[in-house]
């Protein structure tokens, strides 16, 4: 199965604190594109079992991911999808795929009961150090800014040990961040 469980530990930044890191830190220069679609039912039953599903966008190729909680983190089980297919999810219109499924089938969630929400658009910038990955995100959706940064981390511990070598350095709030599908949720109310 396509999965994998992803530790990451992240805090939302004010402009002035995303545009210190980005220049006190390696980020290059140009971002990545990506989007993010996002998916719920009418009842909320994927929030209901602290999980979310998305489709995104990068580099012109979609990946559906269900996430779900995890002892460790996150565990994420993904489909790749074709332009056709992201096009049926998005008009309403989802085609059962291999892996999501069956976890949705363990959710107790049917595609048929999915509904497409909205979009998120990301500029991300990236870098690697001593096995983890540095992520700065800078989000755009429903009329709304905010900006993120993200330590993916082999481990709890490793991935604490840099937020806190962060946070010390350098004068950023640790501001504990909702995911970005929860941040797009509050903004449609």
């Amino acid at each position: 199965m396509s999965q994998e469980i992803e530790i990451e530990y992240k805090t939302l930044l004010t402009e002035k604190e995303y545009n210190t890191l980005l220049q006190a830190l390696p980020f290059p220069n140009e971002a990545i594109m990506q989007t993010n679609y996002y998916f719920e039912t009418r009842d909320f039953a994927l929030k209901y079992n602290n999980s979310a599903l998305r489709i995104r966008k990068k580099n012109d190729k979609y990946t559906l991911t269900l996430k779900e909680p995890h002892a460790e983190g996150i565990l994420e089980t993904h489909d790749a999808l074709t332009y056709e297919q992201f096009i049926a999810w998005t008009n309403e219109r989802p085609i059962p795929m291999k892996h999501v499924t069956k976890q949705l089938q363990v959710l107790d969630i049917n595609e048929t009961d999915l509904h497409y929400y909205g979009s998120l658009e990301t500029a991300r910038r990236t870098f690697v150090k001593d096995d983890i990955l540095y992520v700065l995100d800078k989000s755009s959706y429903n009329n709304k800014i905010d900006y993120e940064l993200e330590i993916e981390a082999p481990s709890q511990a490793k991935g604490e040990t840099a937020l806190q070598e962060l946070l010390t350095k350098y004068p950023v709030t640790n501001e504990q961040s909702i995911t970005k599908i929860e941040r797009f949720f509050t903004t449609l109310r």
